[in-house]
């Protein structure tokens, strides 16, 4: 197996190490101290911010380097419009209620094991494995694909949340209940109102400053 490329290396280092850290919002990456915690030199550093500025999650400032730019309230919005659409859309058409809440089930147990704010990023991270799985489970795979796409912006606007309030972790573990409750009974209009109450609960604590 080929191993990854500096580039390579340093564009996922910057994805999942830091423009998923709220605190990092709103600053510049030094380039050097980002070569020497990676092991590379500048160049692939540069190359790496570029692949990242092409997909608008960083702001490359003339002689300033690349910028983390806060997520704002329009495109916090935004992204939860999309998400509404998309996992409301994936609840309409489920075919087996049943699997598909026993693998949500499994996300939602292990993200209850994650609940200390130490443990936010891996919270995060089963809550965007709770949610994909009902995407995935209409069978569409280029809606599942475009929802996948918001992984990243995804994971960054969860930890803002978590961040801005202390409860909001049993928060989401019984809205998530609630969805998952709802789709046992394969009750539709249930699911729909439990997943629109979650993520405008999402978007609420969000916006909060």
């Amino acid at each position: 197996m080929i191993p990854p490329s500096g580039r390579d290396r340093a564009y996922t280092f910057v994805k999942k190490e830091i423009l998923t850290d709220p605190a990092r919002q709103g600053t510049f990456i030094n380039e050097q101290v980002l070569a020497d915690q990676i092991g590379v030199s500048r160049t692939p550093i540069r190359e790496a911010l570029l692949m990242l500025a092409a997909q608008d999650l960083v702001q490359l400032v003339p002689k300033r380097g690349a910028y983390i730019a806060p997520m704002t309230n329009r495109e916090l919005r935004d992204l939860v419009g999309v998400r509404l659409m998309i996992e409301q859309h994936a609840a309409m058409h489920v075919s087996d209620f049943k699997n598909i809440a026993y693998e949500m089930q499994e996300a939602l147990t292990a993200q209850d094991f994650k609940r200390r704010p130490a443990q936010a990023k891996e919270f995060i991270e089963l809550d965007t494995r709770f949610h994909t799985a009902l995407v995935r489970a209409a069978g569409n795979e280029m809606l599942t694909k475009m929802y996948e796409g918001l992984r990243d912006r995804q994971v960054t606007a969860g930890l803002v949340a978590l961040s801005r309030s202390s409860r909001r972790q049993d928060e989401v573990l019984a809205e998530h209940s609630a969805i998952v409750a709802a789709l046992i009974d394969a009750n539709v209009p249930a699911a729909l109102a439990a997943i629109e109450k979650h993520l405008s609960s999402t978007l609420r604590v969000q916006l909060t400053a």
